[in-house]
């Protein structure tokens, strides 16, 4: 039962953005592990998270290309324009944010990831327009459960 632990805690990450406590010792009785195995499988992997965060993950490319290209004043743009630093989430839990050390975009610097899309040559009007995006998206769908 080993290899069905990652796909699950993927699957409780997809659906909670983290893996409450609770989880881990049902987890590790269901699947015969100790509660210390599937912790440690949570902590070895940077994409588990035991506390809610942000629900986009926004990553900055802090890679030497990335930093000869303007990566560090995007990212104190960012920082300032969302009020939160490295590893802490907005207060409307919308975005959390993390330092990547290469996303393999090289050629296109500096490049940030929001979730699962890579984009390329970000500067600090670009990376307003793209959180607008998330932020209109958020609110068209609030807008639609009333």
């Amino acid at each position: 039962m080993e290899g069905a632990l990652l796909p699950i805690l993927h699957a409780i990450m997809d659906r909670l953005n983290f893996i409450p406590e609770e989880a881990i010792s049902l987890l590790a009785q269901k699947l015969n592990l100790s509660s210390a195995e599937v912790s440690g499988v949570i902590s070895f992997y940077h994409d588990f998270r035991k506390e809610k965060v942000g629900r986009h993950k926004v990553q900055i490319c802090r890679s030497e290309a990335c930093q000869a290209m303007g990566s560090r004043d995007l990212e104190k743009h960012v920082k300032t324009s969302l009020g939160i630093g490295y590893g802490e989430s907005t207060l409307d839990k919308l975005i959390y944010l993390e330092p990547v050390y290469c996303l393999g975009n090289c050629a296109c610097s500096p490049s940030v990831r929001i979730d699962d899309d890579i984009h390329a040559r970000v500067t600090p009007d670009s990376f307003d327009n793209l959180i607008s995006d998330i932020k209109l998206v958020k609110n068209r769908d609030k807008d639609s459960t009333r």
